[in-house]
């Protein structure tokens, strides 16, 4: 497609797969830029295909619009496509990433690197398993690592996880059971539209970036309360002056992984066991 093609909203929305109440949306978010005008109507060229490519590998990667908006204003200001689209420096923070002993050990003493952990985090979905190999999310090593360095023991990091993985479970039923409730219904009335699939897609992708920007709103609160606190009761406070306590974003959920299948494997005994000695004999002069 040349870059002088002129494509109607709906040309292009067929072109990349999107219903065009997306494009429309994300030309409102900043994520696409304006259109040329002829007269009353909106022409789009392959810049504009190019784009809407750029933010779906984007958000394959973990990053939210409001990020991919960012990234997006950062590149129209210099910054490499590269850079952008993490080829060369770190990627989204869903991707599946192989971890190897050294970076296992800067996260576990060598006392608590027992088979027993690799099949609790695996469990977990912490870890996955390709061709004998782990591979980790690049949150979960990021968090991890913040974590082990507050000399957390794996174990607490594991319990800490598993109780916070049981309240996201309910939130995201919350989530879901408002979509059923109030937006499918208006939905399942238009099952002859052709278009139905891919509005439901845009509803849901729409539906998680709201859904992630409460829960991040509400943790932040809740954090920031929860510390100013317990820095009340053990008298960490200035009297003149209010804490200042930071918050933080949350990954959102996607997956990738960098150089294993789609279907990764169960991870059996042996797997481990080999993939420590295999570490242990790297190590050994």
């Amino acid at each position: 497609m040349g870059r002088d093609a002129a494509l109607t909203v709906e040309q292009l929305a067929a072109e990349a797969g999107l219903p065009t109440s997306t494009i429309r949306m994300y030309q409102t978010r900043g994520l696409l830029h304006p259109p040329r005008r002829e007269g009353r109507t909106a022409r789009y060229d392959s810049s504009h295909v190019e784009r809407l490519g750029l933010v779906n590998r984007l958000q394959q990667r973990g990053f939210s619009l409001p990020a991919i908006a960012e990234l997006i204003a950062a590149r129209d200001l210099g910054a490499r496509v590269g850079d952008v689209l993490g080829l060369t420096g770190q990627g989204g923070p869903d991707d599946w990433v192989p971890v190897g002993m050294r970076e296992l050990r800067a996260l576990v003493s060598v006392r608590d690197l027992r088979p027993q952990l690799f099949r609790r985090a695996s469990r977990m979905g912490l870890i996955r398993w390709e061709r004998g190999k782990p591979f980790v999310r690049r949150w979960a090593m990021d968090s991890g690592t913040a974590m082990t360095g507050m000399a957390m023991p794996p174990r607490e990091i594991l319990d800490a996880f598993e109780r916070l993985r049981v309240q996201t479970d309910r939130i995201a039923a919350d989530f879901v059971d408002v979509f059923e409730r109030v937006i499918w219904p208006r939905l399942a009335d238009q099952a002859g539209s052709d278009d139905q699939l891919d509005r439901v897609r845009a509803l849901l992708v729409e539906l998680t970036e709201t859904a992630q920007g409460v829960v991040a709103g509400a943790l932040r609160d809740s954090i920031r309360d929860s510390a100013e606190t317990f820095a009340r009761k053990h008298n960490l406070l200035p009297e003149d002056r209010p804490p200042a306590w930071a918050g933080h974003t949350v990954p959102v959920l996607a997956e990738r992984l960098e150089g294993a299948a789609a279907h990764p494997d169960e991870p059996a005994d042996a797997d481990i066991d080999r993939f420590l000695a295999e570490a242990d004999a790297e190590e050994t002069p």
